[in-house]
Parts: structure tokens; sequence; C-alpha cells
């Protein structure tokens, strides 16, 4: 990339009249650092060892010694946003296609193993830079804007919320669902029947590039995530106990999952425990608790019957806070 070009993208100010006029690759880890690069020192100590390392150019937001005036010395307000802007013109330049989507969606894409060409973003900005610097031409980008920066892309696409092809639920319990899906069969995947209109989109859209896939045996993710527990909240086998804590931390997600289990767990004695903010939001449903601290979960949790408690706003390692505070002995198992 030339010099001219890096200072126009990243609005920046040339404080020197350096030789060089034109940068090989953007990095900004020393050790990487190869003759003709530009280099981004969001670690300013690590500047003389880019140098050193043949750096053809140095980005910087703070105050800086200037040790090489061969080199181009390049100031920014922010490094970060330098970093984005020069990003945002090489996926241009390289004429990526992006789509966006939600935290399920993504979290599900990582289950699925695709072409080299379909990329899941799901990392900070310098691990993203680093992973499409030198993105093949023409790739698919899928990304989340709960993970990455939208102003990282120019041209967005929506995925299709009305699939041309459904998923063919064969069996299913609450957290567990065996399918057919484009004539493969896929038995017992650890994954609960709430997911699979968000299973659909995602499919659709690789069908729709024709972008070959397999999909790896699923595991849980971090939404609508069940835990089997005996009565001292100690974590058993999947499936081993009559009483589960599903845990979901995106508030946006509660009414859903409320209305699944309601349809799909109607036998079953639920109640919902959620932050105390959020209260008056559920004020119609029936069996909702309110907590203002992790103990108070807990006291809920044990002063009510229950089979399935869904617990909003904290994940399961508040768990451990149980199982390390004193109790009797008990013969549960």
């Amino acid at each position: 990339m030339r010099l001219e070009n890096v200072l126009a993208l990243t609005h920046a100010k040339l404080i020197n009249k350096p030789f060089v006029n034109s940068f090989e690759n953007i990095v900004f880890e020393a050790k990487v650092v190869k003759r003709g690069d530009l280099f981004l020192a969001f670690n300013e100590d690590e500047i003389e060892s880019a140098i050193f390392n043949g750096a053809y150019g140095i980005i910087f937001d703070k105050p800086v010694q200037m040790s090489d005036s061969e080199i181009a010395w390049i100031q920014v307000k922010s490094i970060e946003d330098a970093l984005k802007r020069l990003l945002r013109f090489r996926l241009v330049e390289k004429e990526v296609t992006t789509y966006e989507c939600n935290e399920i969606i993504l979290k599900l894409s990582l289950g699925i193993i695709t072409e080299p060409n379909f990329i899941v973003l799901h990392s900070d900005i310098r691990a993203i830079s680093k992973l499409l610097w030198n993105v093949e031409k023409k790739s698919t980008l899928l990304f989340c804007p709960a993970f990455c920066s939208r102003d990282l892309f120019t041209d967005i696409r929506t995925l299709s919320s009305t699939p041309a092809q459904s998923i063919n639920i064969v069996e299913q319990t609450l957290f567990e669902t065996s399918f057919i899906y484009d004539d493969i069969f896929y038995e017992r995947q650890l994954l609960s029947p709430f997911f699979v209109p968000y299973l659909e989109e995602l499919l659709h859209l690789l069908k729709t590039l024709k972008i070959n896939y397999r999909l790896r045996k699923f595991t849980q993710i971090d939404h609508f995530q069940a835990v089997f527990t005996n009565k001292n909240f100690e974590q058993k086998e999947f499936g081993s106990s009559d009483k589960v804590l599903i845990f979901e931390k995106n508030a946006e997600l509660i009414v859903s999952e409320i209305n699944f289990l309601q349809k799909n767990a109607n036998w079953a004695d639920i109640i919902y425990i959620l932050p105390q903010t959020l209260l008056e939001e559920f004020s119609t449903y029936n069996n909702v608790y309110a907590y203002k601290k992790t103990q108070d979960i807990f006291d809920i949790l044990k002063t009510n019957k229950f089979h399935f408690a869904l617990i909003a706003g904290v994940d399961k390692s508040i768990l451990s806070q149980a199982q390390t505070a004193p109790r009797q002995l008990t013969l549960d198992f």
C-alpha cells in the first residue's frame, strides 16, 4: 500500500520526510515485522524492535521518540480507528461480501465446517485484521455486531428470515434434536429445538451461496444453556436429573424462551428468575421471581418446587459459589 493512500485513509499526519513511499504489509506485533512492513504501535515499547526487524513505517497515537528518519512516522488520533479504516479499504479491494447475523446464528456457525472462503468473525479487531488482511478475493464474511463493529464494513447484507427449505425434526427433547436436512440425518444433536429456526437461516445462507459445509457434533452454546443439577446445585451428567437450570445472559431472548418452555414443557413446574430491573417488564407472567444479588437466586431455587428454572442475566459460573458454601452431608446424588 502506498504511503499517500495510508495517510488519506487514516486521516493521519506525516511528521517527517521519509525515503520510503510504500509498504508490503500492515502488522502490530513487532516480532512478526518483516522488511517493508507498516507497524501499528499499539505498544509503543515495541517500536524499536519493529524498526530493527525492518519496518518501513510506524503508525502511533502517543508521543514517541523518532529514531530513524528514513522510515515514515505517521501520527493518528487513534490507532484502532486507523486499523479499522485500513481494513475496511482492504475488504473493498478484495471484493468481500459481508452478512450480518445475531448472536445465536454466529455461535451455531462455529459448529459448522465450511470452505476457507466463508469466514466467521468472532474476535477483536486485531485478531480479525490478522485473519482478513490476506483474505482470499471474493470471500464471504459472517459477523454479529455484538462481537464485531459494523463500521468495519461498507456493504452489509442480511440473512433471509424465510428459508426455502425447513429442518425436519424427527425426534426432540427440550435440549436435544434429531433432524433431517437436505436428505442427511443428524442424530441426537445437543441442540435445543429452540435453536432450529436460527440454524435454518444459517444453512439457507450456505446453500444460497453454494458453500460446501459439514455439521460437527453440536455442543451447547451459552444461550438457553441447560445444566442438570441436584438439590445442592452440583452439576450432574446431562439428562440424569429432574432439576434443570437454564441460563440466559441476553435479556432480548427471555420472552421467546419463556414462550418456548410454556409450549413445550407445559407438564412441568417452571420458574423464571430475572434481575430486579426486568421484573416490571415480565409482571404479567406467572412464577416470575426477581433477584438483586447472586445469593437471592439460590434462595429462590431452594424455596420453590421446579423441574426447570430459567435464570436470566447470569451464566452457569454462579454454581461454583453454591458448591463452595458450607453445607450439611446429604445422600442426594
